[in-house]
């Protein structure tokens, strides 16, 4: 009797693989279709790289773990444009309650 509940839990075993299997191949599948669509993946690419609108502030207070790449996405800067008029404040050490000018 040990050896038949054995081969059945092998079988049970390998049934459990394969549908696992399947179901990581249809997710992956139904992911790459969605990026394909009718034009090529371009509007989903186009939605992500869309900028927010520029900000109307004049200022912007940095708060912690704010990245100078952060601050200029969500206030629709440049990061370039950041540094220009921020030429005192170092990039990689800002600091929270500085003040950076956003135009």
């Amino acid at each position: 009797m040990e050896k038949r509940t054995s081969a059945i839990a092998r079988i049970v075993a390998v049934l459990a693989l394969a549908a696992a299997v399947a179901a990581v191949f249809l997710v992956v599948s139904s992911g790459v279709d969605e990026d394909s669509g009718k034009n090529g993946g371009k509007q989903h690419h186009a939605k992500q790289q869309e900028k927010p609108p520029r900000t109307t502030a004049k200022t912007y207070e940095v708060k912690p773990g704010d990245t100078l790449s952060r601050i200029a996405y969500k206030n629709g800067v440049t990061v370039q444009e950041l540094k220009a008029l921020n030429p005192e404040t170092d990039p990689l050490g800002l600091i929270a309650g500085e003040i950076l000018k956003l135009r």
